[in-house]
C-alpha cells in the first residue's frame, strides 16, 4: 500500500513540472497573449493615477471655491465698516459747519441772507441742500442770484448779485425802488439817492407798486425799458420817466424840456437824437421835442 502511496506521489510530480514547462513554452511560443496581460496592467496603473489626479483636482476646486467665498465676505464686511466709519465722521464735529462767508451783499441784506439760507452754525456739512438754500436766498427782493458752496471741512460760502434799482416810484409818502426788470426791490421814506447811478424818478399812469418782490404789471414795462437804458451823457438831466396810458413814453427834463420818445423801440437812435439835440440847440423851458421817429425829430417852442 505503501508502495502505491509513493508511485502516486511521484506521478503527480511529474505532472506539475510539466505542466509548468508546457505554460513557460506558451508563454514563449505566444508573446502576443503576454503582452497583452502586460498593457492590462499597465493601464490599470494608469487609471489609478488618473483618478487620483481628478480626485486631487476636485479638491482643490472645492478649496478655492471657499477662499473666494470668504474673501467676499471679507470685502464686504470692511465696506460697510468703511461706510459706517465714514459716515460718523461726515456728520461730526470735524466736519460741521464753524464759519459762514457772504460774498456780495451789502450790509444791509447781509444777515437777511444768512437767515434766507436756513444754514446753522454746527450743522454738518454733508446735509446741507446748497440748491434749496440758494433759492430761498433768491427770494429776497434785492437779490438777483445766489450761489452757495461748501468749503470742506467747516466753511460755507454765499456768493450773490444784487439787483440795482434804475427808478423809483413815489406812491403815498414812500418811495418804492424798482430794477430793470421792473421789480420792486423796497420800499423807503427818502429818495434813494445812494446809488450809482442815481434811480430816475418814474410815473406811469394807473400804476401802484406792490410790496417788496413783486412785479409791476406789463404796461410799466416800456417806461421801465426807457429807464434802464438812457445813456450816461444826459442821464444826469433827466427828471422823470413818464409813462403814458397809451403805451408812449415821455422825458421830463431839468430844464425844463418835454421829450416825447413814443413806442420804447429803437431807442438807440432816438437816444443819439436827443443827445444832438442837447448838445447843439438852444432850448428853453417848455420847449417839446418829438423824437419818436428817428432822425425826423422836431421841437415845439413853447409860448412866449
Amino acid at each position: 500500500m505503501f508502495e502505491r502511496l509513493r508511485k502516486g506521489e511521484q506521478r503527480g510530480r511529474a505532472r506539475h513540472r510539466a505542466g509548468s514547462a508546457k505554460g513557460g513554452s506558451d508563454a514563449r511560443s505566444n508573446p502576443k497573449a503576454a503582452s497583452g496581460r502586460g498593457r492590462s496592467e499597465r493601464g490599470r496603473s494608469r487609471e489609478g493615477v488618473v483618478d487620483h489626479r481628478l480626485d486631487q483636482r476636485r479638491r482643490e476646486l472645492v478649496r478655492s471655491r471657499r477662499r473666494k467665498w470668504w474673501i467676499g465676505v471679507s470685502a464686504l464686511l470692511g465696506a460697510v465698516v468703511v461706510v459706517v466709519i465714514g459716515w460718523a465722521m461726515l456728520h461730526s464735529a470735524l466736519f460741521s459747519v464753524r464759519t459762514m462767508s457772504v460774498v456780495g451783499a451789502t450790509s444791509l441784506v447781509r444777515d437777511d441772507v444768512v437767515s434766507a439760507a436756513g444754514i446753522s452754525s454746527g450743522e454738518p456739512l454733508i446735509s446741507i441742500d446748497t440748491a434749496t438754500s440758494a433759492t430761498s436766498i433768491e427770494a429776497i427782493p434785492l437779490i438777483k442770484s445766489a450761489t452757495v458752496q461748501l468749503r470742506w471741512p467747516s466753511t460755507v460760502q454765499i456768493t450773490v448779485a444784487m439787483r440795482t434799482p434804475i427808478a423809483y416810484v413815489a406812491t403815498r409818502g414812500r418811495y418804492a425802488r424798482i430794477d430793470a426788470t421792473g421789480r420792486v426791490l423796497a420800499r423807503s421814506q427818502n429818495v434813494p439817492t445812494k446809488f450809482s447811478p442815481v434811480p430816475l424818478e418814474m410815473q406811469v399812469a394807473g400804476v401802484t407798486p406792490g410790496k417788496p418782490g413783486s412785479w409791476l404789471p406789463d404796461r410799466a414795462g416800456p417806461a421801465v425799458k426807457v429807464a434802464a437804458k438812457i445813456p450816461p451823457a444826459f442821464r444826469g438831466q433827466v427828471a422823470k420817466v413818464i409813462g403814458n396810458a397809451d403805451g408812449s413814453v415821455s422825458l421830463v427834463m431839468t430844464a425844463p424840456v418835454t421829450i416825447l420818445l413814443g413806442s420804447a423801440d429803437k431807442l438807440h437812435a432816438k437816444f443819439s437824437d436827443v443827445a444832438a439835440i442837447i448838445a447843439g440847440t438852444a432850448l428853453h423851458a417848455g420847449d417839446v421835442v418829438d423824437v419818436s421817429v428817428p432822425q425826423a425829430s422836431t421841437i415845439t417852442r413853447a409860448a412866449s
